[in-house]
């Protein structure tokens, strides 16, 4: 949509709202008129000060794509999430407008609604103006700098001080499919249901259970719910995330998982011990090369792993793969029934390594969407279960994965494959280790994957500043302090170095507390259903808040803490404009570590004799995902190299979008772009380096 389109209907609908507020002496609404003339004389002046801004953006955002058919760069998304933030005010100013002589019309309700965009529109303003430093300081063309430090120290402060709570509460989540929203605010109430008692028991997720039968608060008090999160995603530990990440390894999800994926007749872990393997090189196959076993940190240890396939294959029910298993006894497979029958081994085989933030999950988190992979495809999926920070900081995740890479291939007619064509899959923390276990290939000599597909992967494991990632300001799921804390422990700043265990009883353990947890968020989901079929319950329980908090914020402009010190704040902003600051300051310890700018860590940063040689890369990204500019940056490098690569960029969807395929329609066509790329990768006989010039899948399907 025109951004002049958008600016003028926001301008109109100030001034229609300004005067019925203002004109109107008979009115019954007393304070509250008050509030809404001040609130939408703010948004009105946010709007007149952005527009030009935004005009300015809109003239030179397209040089920062990675070519004219993949519109998508973080310049572009914050233009975005602003038009999403000042359509929702449009849209509520005229409900107002319309409705506020009904007798029904809630007013408190609709001015607290307006008053909550307000505060994001403001802190969205001060994102432009740090965009702005980001445009003007790097060079023509280039998301981010790694030469400005202080660049980055001050993008790093000004999260540290601003205030986020307003995009946790009332407008959580505008930003993306409306679809979604629901999701997300489920997973914030659970988030923050499970803080309210994390470290205050003995017991794990199965005490922070006990909490969510009150979780109902959280959505009848927006402006708490916000507030609380906030504080949580500030300052708890890695180890909260760790844990509230890991219900996703619950008995209770994975079964509702299996149910609503497609069934598989193969599905069983492994453990490879650590014996040394030989694989011929790929310049002189008569030749070959030694792999040693992972030895990072505690020396040689198995790897573990599980194999996932849609049709029973040969090799797949073979004594030799069985006596991996991990389980006691081996898994019954469907060979010895009579309906089932036995297929040939595929040509293609899938190496997948699963996301999660280096720190969290295993191949059964991610369970659903390789079932369908398995299925689509109709190829074996072996996804490795790779050691986890910060127990174990890099390199050990990458050797492992390496390590399973090459045995994969030395065993691939065990998995039900020739692997006459290897595709690496992985998602996040996995697409870069997609990205690094192929540099390892090259630089052993080995044969390397036939093709990368990489989903919203992490190639830069730093802090360094770039236009999308602002939006861990604003993300439910990416927090900046949450991203830094994962990357720190990944390059074993906030190492805890101990021989990690993976036996059956850890992970029934872990599903006992978690099972415990989601039995009980079916009450607190029923009290949050009932919230919403008791609006006057909703309005009364939001009243006190809001108000005592626009006592507060209506002075200064909205601003949170008018005591708060700015004075050590590297940024100069327009004259008359502060953005919000937060009560507390969150503890943000940039990644200073060397160990981040290693190649194999961060692969952006790798030089261009390491990334040469890559197989075609294909890379799925999301418009609203902070680690979008690396995706194009990590891109548009291998384009100029020459090398073969891809860029897709879908929209209105958020990081991690491949474990939520099934919520959503917008997910799910995103999820089937994943698997075009692959099919993509088996399917063509002769890569090109021309692949960048292929039309944009997402449109197409879309």
């Amino acid at each position: 949509m025109d951004h002049r389109v958008v600016f003028a209907a926001l301008e109109t609908v100030c001034k229609d709202n300004i005067s019925i507020w203002c004109g109107d002496s008979d009115m019954p609404y007393g304070a509250v008129a008050k509030r809404l003339v001040t609130c939408m004389r703010q948004i009105q002046e946010h709007g007149r000060e952005l527009e030009p801004v935004v005009a300015s953006f809109t003239t030179v955002y397209h040089h920062y794509d990675f070519d004219a058919q993949t519109p998508g760069n973080g310049y572009r998304t914050l233009v975005k999430v602003l038009q999403s933030c000042l359509l929702h005010i449009i849209h509520k100013g005229r409900y107002i407008v319309s409705n506020y002589n009904s007798a029904f019309f809630r007013a408190d309700h609709n001015a607290s609604e307006m008053e909550a965009y307000c505060r994001a529109l403001c802190q969205l303003r001060a994102l432009f103006y740090l965009a702005q430093r980001l445009i003007n300081n790097n060079d023509y063309g280039q998301l981010y700098s790694q030469q400005d430090g202080d660049l980055s120290h001050m993008f790093v402060q000004e999260y540290s001080s601003m205030h986020k709570a307003c995009f946790y509460g009332r407008c959580l989540g505008f930003q993306f499919s409306p679809t979604l929203r629901p999701f997300l605010q489920t997973v914030v109430i659970s988030m923050i249901s499970y803080g309210e008692t994390y470290g205050k028991h003995q017991s794990g997720l199965g005490m922070a259970a006990l909490s969510l039968l009150t979780s109902g608060k959280y959505v009848i008090d927006p402006e708490l719910r916000g507030a609380e999160f906030e504080r949580i995603t500030q300052n708890l530990d890695l180890q909260f995330w760790k844990t509230f990440w890991n219900l996703t390894e619950s008995g209770l999800i994975t079964g509702f998982n299996r149910i609503v994926s497609n069934p598989v007749q193969v599905n069983f872990t492994l453990t490879v011990p650590p014996v040394t393997l030989r694989l011929p090189l790929a310049s002189d196959p008569s030749l070959s090369a030694t792999v040693s076993p992972p030895v990072a940190h505690w020396g040689p240890g198995p790897v573990h792993m599980r194999l996932i396939s849609y049709e029973l294959r040969e090799g797949q029910d073979s004594e030799e793969l069985l006596a991996f298993s991990r389980t006691d006894p081996p898994p019954i497979t469907a060979s010895h029934l009579p309906w089932v029958q036995k297929q040939p081994r595929s040509p293609w085989l899938i190496i997948h390594f699963h996301g999660g933030g280096f720190v969290s999950q295993t191949s059964r988190s991610h369970e659903n969407y390789l079932r369908n992979w398995s299925k689509e495809l109709s190829v074996p999926v072996l996804s490795v279960d790779y050691s986890l920070s910060p127990e174990a900081p890099f390199p050990r995740a990458l050797e492992e994965c390496f390590y399973a890479y090459c045995w994969a291939l030395n065993n691939s007619h065990l998995l039900g494959s020739t692997a006459e064509r290897v595709c690496l899959a992985g998602d996040s923390a996995g697409g870069n280790l997609c990205i690094t276990v192929s540099m390892k290939a090259i630089s052993s000599g080995i044969r390397v994957p036939d093709g990368i597909m990489a989903a919203y992967p992490a190639t830069l494991l730093t802090t360094d500043a770039s236009p999308s990632r602002l939006l861990t300001l604003i993300d439910p799921l990416l927090p900046l302090g949450v991203l830094t804390k994962c990357l720190n422990a990944y390059a074993g700043a906030e190492s805890q170095t101990v021989q990690p265990t993976l036996g059956s009883n850890s992970l029934s353990a872990l599903s006992r507390d978690t099972a415990m947890l989601l039995s009980d968020l079916t009450q607190g989901a029923s009290n949050w259903i009932q919230s919403f079929l008791d609006p006057m319950r909703s309005s009364g329980g939001a009243q006190s808040l809001a108000s005592s908090q626009m006592t507060s914020q209506s002075s200064e402009h909205g601003r949170i803490s008018p005591h708060t010190s700015t004075a050590n704040c590297a940024v100069t902003y327009p004259q008359g404009f502060e953005p919000l600051r937060s009560e507390c300051l969150a503890l943000v310890r940039p990644t200073s570590s060397p160990i981040v700018r290693n190649p194999f860590v961060s692969p952006l940063l790798a030089p261009n004799n390491l990334l040469r040689g890559l197989p075609p890369v294909h890379v799925v990204a999301s418009a609203l995902d902070a680690l979008l500019d690396d995706s194009v940056m990590f891109a548009k490098k291998l384009r100029d190299m020459g090398q073969p690569v891809s860029l897709t960029v879908v929209e209105d969807l958020p990081h991690g979008f491949l474990s939520l395929s099934q919520l959503a329609k917008e997910t799910e066509v995103a999820a089937k772009i994943c698997v075009a790329r692959m099919k993509q990768v088996f399917e063509e006989e002769h890569p090109t380096s021309s692949l960048h010039k292929r039309p944009n899948v997402a449109r197409e399907m879309q």
